[in-house]
């Protein structure tokens, strides 16, 4: 009997429990700033260029193989207007093989790819699976035209554990620098110990003495 009126409480306060769900799609909760949609490429928007080099590393470590990567020399380098000697020629991403890992955001050694955070990164649905091939600009075309106001740029392995190599480079540096050895610094000279004045009232006594002895 107990167990049944403890039910329709439930029920009941269920019942008056203001929902939890939305319109979707007219209405959409705010995402976390953490969340996992997927890859995209970041613009350098002081060089007018992608961060991306074509490195490849991140189609080397992607385990399902949807990262195809080409380089080419970067004609901004040679006139002496970017550090980037190498640039990325094409990037494809096939969204359709894609599992959201975040490895190749881990291994990006210019924080040129971030784990889409919007929206926009989830929201993909297309008729044909040939569609879920993104190129170059599609991946860039989001941050470059600025609806990925702030990507969350830091490793996902990075947040979830609190290891930060750039804060354990940092102390490997000054770990670095208090191990080298110090010059040595010049010694101090020491004072010279006072003459005995012949106007000290001690020395004089002492002579006093002396002299009444003798």
């Amino acid at each position: 009997m107990l167990g049944i009126v403890k039910s329709i409480g439930t029920t009941v306060r269920a019942a008056f429990r203001r929902p939890v769900t939305v319109q979707y799609p007219t209405e959409k909760k705010v995402l976390p700033h953490r969340s996992r949609g997927f890859p995209v490429l970041l613009w350098d928007f002081e060089k007018d260029e992608p961060f991306c080099t074509g490195c490849q590393v991140c189609a080397r470590y992607c385990p399902v193989d949807c990262i195809t990567v080409t380089m080419t020399d970067n004609p901004k380098h040679a006139q002496g207007r970017s550090k980037r000697k190498k640039i990325v020629d094409a990037f494809y991403l096939d969204y359709a093989r894609c599992m959201r890992c975040d490895i190749c955001v881990e291994v990006c050694n210019f924080d040129a790819i971030v784990m889409n955070n919007t929206w926009e990164g989830v929201e993909l649905s297309r008729y044909d699976r040939t569609d879920l091939v993104m190129d170059k600009e599609e991946l860039l075309r989001q941050h470059r035209t600025g609806k990925l106001g702030d990507p969350f740029r830091e490793p996902m392995g990075v947040a979830h554990s609190g290891w930060n190599p750039h804060k354990e480079d940092e102390g490997d540096d000054a770990a670095e620098v208090a191990a080298q050895p110090q010059p040595p610094q010049p010694a101090k000279p020491t004072a010279a110990p006072p003459e005995a004045n012949a106007e000290d009232p001690g020395a004089a006594s002492e002579k006093s003495a002396e002299g009444g002895e003798g």
